[in-house]
């Protein structure tokens, strides 16, 4: 649907005007910050081409010497995501019997919030407990959509898809979030026929608490998850996949007692394991990460794979750190996938206050950022929504600006939960007034291979006081973003503008300043940047 759409404006004409939302940042050089107006281009006249500068003619084609190369600004880079979760009916939907329309109303509000505030990023939960807020052919509709497992909705439509298409358009990227091992969550109503309880009866236990778990020693567990991850990278149209802190369970859900997998040891040791049943457990999950990144990427290669572990590996890691361990009791080396580079970012759950004695945020950043051998994105998840401090909206800016201190140029952090920024009156004006001021990117993933973009065409023609500015590009398919460089009395100002805006009035005047030049790039699904095509203008 999104390439027929590029394809019927680039039919009809570059010239086109479309007026939408962007964000303006400005370069090192700081200019006064200023909206850029737009006039819609209804004129009757033909609109006269603007004079470029040429090199002198010596047989090249005048159309590529209106070009000319200049040093154009970093452009900003940092990730900014928050999670979305459904498990419980935590955040979207924010209950299970809300009709179609209301799912999707609420949906728009919340991307419309991050895009306003300078996110780019929504990590959506869309498989809380062996479920789907996805057509699925593997696994029963979620309870938490609309209140019974197994039962679409109605009139039935596809969330996720939804979801894809409604943060693409706002230039956000959509990661899909599975929790791998929850087979049952003690919110999620009766298990039915239809629960994959039920249905895998097999390989699942049942806890303590009541919640049901997969045995993650299973092979035909690791098979089954397996599957559902990569049906979803191979029908939709996602940008990450991502998993939480559940592995193993935590001992609390089984009130103390040893997570009960007799029949998976037992089978073990009889086949000739000499691993302790500790090191086994972890051993179980070390294989299914690496089976899971591996197969992410061999399905879809810009298509990436995050982690939010607990945020201590070990107590005393490093040095004064307490509290759990989830090497110990989640059977989670985290620090070896890090150490091994089976995920393409990796963002520990540090939701201590930055003054915490025993958990140190700024000493546990540190001491991740030193196991990142691998140099994969590391992006801390914040507990922006119940952080124990009196000032919640300053800590977390606090926060950020020591994420960034510590990451240098390839900051980013993600927001637990999206709640924390809706329902703190102060939380969002303290981050767009504050380290989200300006839009960014997000970081490159160079450990990826891409084809490079081609370099886009662009437009120029008068429009009396505005240059009309359209630009396209062959391999539009690659294309997530552009970014639009405007200079004005020599100082270059930044525009991250979505994918269907092909054209706009840029102001030839401005604040007494004189429009100088203007430049496009494209950017691709992984940050990935064009060469550009830049233009004086005359």
């Amino acid at each position: 649907m999104r390439m027929n759409k590029l394809k019927l404006i680039v039919l009809l004409g570059v010239f086109a005007s479309y007026t939408t939302s962007c964000s303006v940042q400005n370069n090192v050089v700081k200019t006064p910050s200023t909206k850029n107006p737009t006039k819609p281009t209804n004129n009757t006249n033909p609109p006269k081409v603007i004079p470029v500068a040429t090199k002198p003619t010596t047989g090249t084609a005048a159309s590529t010497e209106e070009n000319f190369r200049t040093n154009l600004p970093e452009i900003k880079r940092e990730f900014r995501g928050a999670w979305i979760a459904s498990v419980a009916n935590i955040n979207w939907p924010s209950r299970n019997d809300l009709t179609v329309e209301q799912q999707k109303a609420e949906a728009i509000s919340m991307l419309d919030m991050l895009k306003d505030n300078n996110f780019n990023a929504a990590i959506f939960q869309i498989r809380p407990s062996a479920d789907a807020l996805y057509t699925s052919n593997i696994e029963p509709w979620s309870y938490f959509l609309t209140g019974e497992t197994g039962t679409a909705p109605y009139p039935n439509y596809d969330p996720l898809q939804f979801w894809i298409e409604e943060a693409h358009k706002r230039g956000l990227e959509l990661h899909v979030w599975l929790n791998p091992y929850r087979a049952h969550h003690t919110n999620g109503g009766a298990v039915n026929k239809l629960s994959m309880a039920n249905k895998l009866s097999d390989i699942v236990v049942r806890l303590k608490n009541g919640m049901y778990w997969f045995d993650p020693a299973n092979p035909k567990t690791q098979g089954h998850v397996s599957n559902v991850v990569k049906d979803i990278v191979k029908r939709y149209d996602i940008d990450a996949v991502h998993f939480d802190d559940y592995f193993y369970p935590y001992a609390t859900y089984n009130k103390g007692a040893d997570f009960p997998d007799n029949a998976s040891w037992n089978a073990y040791l009889s086949n000739g394991g000499t691993l302790s049943r500790a090191d086994w457990r972890r051993d179980n999950v070390n294989k299914f990460v690496e089976r899971i990144y591996k197969e992410i990427h061999a399905e879809k290669n810009n298509v990436r794979f995050g982690i939010s572990p607990f945020g201590i590996w070990k107590p005393g890691y490093p040095m004064g750190i307490i509290g759990s361990s989830q090497y110990d009791e989640l059977y989670a080396d985290a620090k070896l996938w890090l150490n091994k580079g089976w995920v393409d970012y990796f963002s520990p759950q540090l939701y201590w206050p930055i003054d915490s004695k025993g958990q140190s945020f700024e000493a546990l950043l540190s001491w991740w950022q030193s196991e990142n051998t691998m140099n994969r994105h590391l992006w801390p998840g914040l507990n922006t929504v119940e952080i124990k401090v009196s000032d919640r909206p300053t800590e977390i800016k606090n926060q950020i600006a020591i994420s960034r201190n510590i990451l240098k140029n390839d900051a980013g952090e993600i927001h637990w939960s999206i709640a924390g920024l809706t329902k703190n009156p102060n939380m969002l004006p303290a981050l767009k007034n504050g380290p989200y001021n300006e839009k960014a990117l997000v970081p490159k993933f160079p450990w990826i291979k891409a084809v490079p973009l081609q370099t886009p065409t662009l437009f120029i023609a008068d429009n009396g006081s505005f240059a009309q500015t359209s630009w396209s590009t062959k391999n539009a398919a690659d294309v997530f973003l552009w970014v639009l460089f405007t200079q004005y009395n020599g100082v270059w100002q930044t525009e991250i503008l979505t994918l269907d805006t092909l054209s706009k009035d840029i102001p030839k005047s401005k604040d007494g300043k004189k429009l100088n030049a203007v430049a496009i790039k494209a950017i691709d699904r992984l940050g990935n940047e064009s060469d550009y095509t830049a233009r004086r203008i005359k």
